[in-house]
């Protein structure tokens, strides 16, 4: 499980990975789950929980710089017309 689930949690999106965490979850209180299998199933649960605290710190970053993108151009712009306005 180790060396695939590595290269799967690095191919896993969101969505995917918080479904694999819900089922963990709820093999874990359903009681499913032996204990030899618990510690595996929890290493497994941090990795997929870094993954998707990792996309959402990238998403908000992205969300951050579009925003400022969008608002620096307006400023820009609304600049030029005031300048122009006030010379002509």
């Amino acid at each position: 499980m180790s060396a695939k689930s590595k290269s799967t949690s690095q191919e896993l999106g969101f969505g995917a990975a918080m479904e694999e965490l819900e089922a963990i979850l709820g093999r874990v209180e359903s009681d499913e789950i032996d204990i030899d299998e618990l510690a595996e199933e929890l290493k497994r649960a941090t990795k997929l929980l870094e993954l998707c605290r990792q996309k959402i710190r990238k998403a908000e970053l992205e969300v951050t710089q579009i925003v400022q993108s969008l608002e620096e151009p307006e400023t820009a712009t609304g600049d030029t017309e005031e300048e122009s306005s006030d010379t002509g």
